[in-house]
């Protein structure tokens, strides 16, 4: 059974298409940003089956047409890789499309089980300087950075995603240094440019949680073309969310 925070139909910033949105609870990281700041505790959620999802896409399946399909998000979903294998087995057997949203920290026998009936993996990298993504999400990105090399070994397609926080993951320089770094990798179709929002800050005061960028303003338009002209070097597609 599933832990699951909540769902959402008819998504479209989470893959392909028009897609089912289902948010896993529990998180490995605590990213200053985060906008599901209630799905980040392990506890909580609802149990839901692979039955009660796969019923759920059925159901939604006319919305989906070629190209939508279903992604597990979070929270981060790997943590339950275990729980989610048979349900991503099931829908690839009914002939759904499925999308991993994850950090790419996790890297075990029961996440490479997954992976094998995952179409795109959607892949959150925080920044590519170790010291900054810690700063940002309490890791480093040591383990991400493997996730991404074992996902080239098996050719498996990526999208990532990346925050333009500013003051925090909009350095220049930073920005041709993740370009440099992912340029070769022939997996990655593209590069989408999340602006900064503080759409999630609520979520923090009713956690009693203390929400650390209040003082981090919007992006301008110009950072955002800003990061685009530079990523757009390194990328096959870059686009702005």
């Amino acid at each position: 059974m599933l832990r699951v925070h909540s769902f959402e139909s008819l998504g479209t910033y989470d893959g392909p298409g028009i897609r089912l949105v289902a948010f896993l609870q529990g998180c490995n990281f605590k990213c200053l940003y985060c906008a599901n700041a209630d799905t980040i505790e392990l506890k909580g959620g609802t149990e839901t089956s692979a039955d009660e999802i796969v019923s759920m896409a059925k159901n939604q399946k006319p919305f989906f047409g070629k190209k939508g399909g279903l992604t597990f998000s979070g929270g981060e979903p790997l943590i339950q890789a275990k729980q989610l294998l048979p349900v991503v087995k099931a829908l690839k057997e009914e002939g759904f499309h499925v999308c991993i949203d994850t950090n790419g920290s996790i890297l075990n026998d029961d996440v490479k089980a997954v992976l094998e009936y995952t179409d795109i993996v959607l892949l959150d990298i925080k920044h590519i300087n170790k010291e900054q993504h810690q700063l940002l999400t309490g890791k480093k990105n040591d383990n991400t950075l493997a996730f991404v090399e074992y996902l080239r070994s098996i050719s498996k397609p990526v999208w990532l995603r990346y925050v333009l926080v500013p003051g925090y993951s909009d350095n220049h320089e930073h920005l041709h240094q993740l370009g440099e770094y992912f340029k070769a990798f022939d997996n990655i179709e593209k590069l989408e440019i999340q602006p900064y929002h503080e759409l999630g800050a609520h979520k923090y005061e009713h956690l009693g949680w203390q929400y650390q960028l209040k003082d981090v303003k919007a992006n301008t338009p110009e950072q955002l073309e800003t990061a685009f002209n530079i990523f757009k070097a390194y990328f096959k597609e870059v686009v702005i969310n």
